[in-house]
């Protein structure tokens, strides 16, 4: 089957099987690998991406239902060699250990600061509920969401 999407502001145009999840397609035919396959049952968050700036989990995602949107990796959230307001902060609040996880936080917590650029804990917590952490414990992941809000929300303010 054709398939055709923005992947990370680019279009890509490519053959793929009507099985194959969105998680199949860009690891294996679009070669980004910072997204991970873990439960493959839409409960750990490694294999977030987002499409619409939505979080979906990719590993369950038909790669068709992708056709025609906007979908955004991990590798697709710097600017050049700059990180992402997100990646830094997940950087400057040690917000990873082992670092399986951290790509899909990372997506989550943009999704999430898309939708709310002040979002209170318990708001932090309850969107991120959907992405597991076994290394770090949950209190630097937060942390690192406040400070990517307040980054984000001075960035803007410099940059309107």
């Amino acid at each position: 089957m054709k398939l055709e999407f923005v992947l990370d502001g680019k279009l890509v145009q490519l053959d793929h099987e009507p099985q194959e999840t969105l998680a199949e397609v860009l690891r294996n035919r679009c070669h980004l690998t910072g997204l991970k396959v873990s439960c493959e049952v839409q409960v750990c968050g490694a294999c977030t991406a987002l499409v619409d700036d939505l979080p979906v989990s990719a590993c369950t995602y038909l790669a068709y239902e992708a056709r025609g949107r906007r979908v955004t990796t991990i590798e697709g959230i710097g600017d050049g060699e700059r990180l992402h307001p997100i990646q830094k902060a997940f950087l400057d609040e040690f917000a990873f250990q082992c670092g399986f996880c951290t790509p899909g936080m990372i997506l989550a917590a943009k999704a999430l600061l898309h939708e709310n650029d002040a979002p209170t804990d318990a708001e932090v917590v309850n969107y991120m509920d959907g992405n597991l952490c076994r290394c770090t414990g949950y209190l630097p992941i937060l942390r690192a969401i406040r400070r990517a809000a307040a980054l984000m929300r001075d960035r803007e303010r410099e940059h309107p």
